[in-house]
């Protein structure tokens, strides 16, 4: 693996420490406006995130790199509504995903086949994301804010976080 590539991989492994501490915000807001359920999805999903990181760190220290956690950005939230939590999320994914893709043209570009089978993982997981949360924020401008609405939804996700 070139340099290159593993700098690449450093710095999907820091979006996804990034996603991680996010997700973990975006619990604490559906938290402080009591939808338990809600924030234990996100609470589940922060914990995926350091999974996925955890998945990279493997690759590369598999291939005989040395990845070291750079800086984290912790991106500020602001949520006035119960879907901001899922358009923020949504944009965080969409960001992770552009990441995967960056890292896949340069991993073609350099013939690096051997990182085709983690990547090509990343890609899939990613459009699952995407569309579980696009799902979720979909249904929350459905029900536009209605209490029962959004008690139904917490109430689901209680479920799903808890998987």
């Amino acid at each position: 693996m070139s340099e290159t590539l593993a700098v690449e991989f450093v710095k999907q492994i820091n979006r996804e420490y990034e996603s991680s501490f996010l997700y973990r915000q975006l619990a604490i807001e559906a938290d402080l406006r009591d939808l338990p359920g809600i924030a234990s999805w996100l609470r589940s999903q922060s914990g995926e995130e350091l999974v996925h990181a955890d998945k990279l760190i493997d690759h590369l220290t598999a291939r005989d790199n040395h990845p070291v956690i750079g800086d984290i950005e912790i991106q500020s939230v602001k949520v006035e509504k119960i879907s901001d939590i899922f358009e923020i999320a949504l944009d965080a994914e969409r960001a992770v995903s552009e990441g995967i893709r960056e890292l896949y043209k340069l991993a073609e570009d350099e013939r690096d086949l051997d990182s085709r089978p983690t990547i090509d993982w990343f890609i899939s997981e990613q459009v699952e994301e995407e569309a579980t949360v696009s799902e979720i924020l979909g249904r929350l401008r459905m029900v536009d804010g209605d209490g029962s609405g959004v008690l139904r939804i917490d109430t689901e996700l209680a479920s799903a976080g808890a998987a």
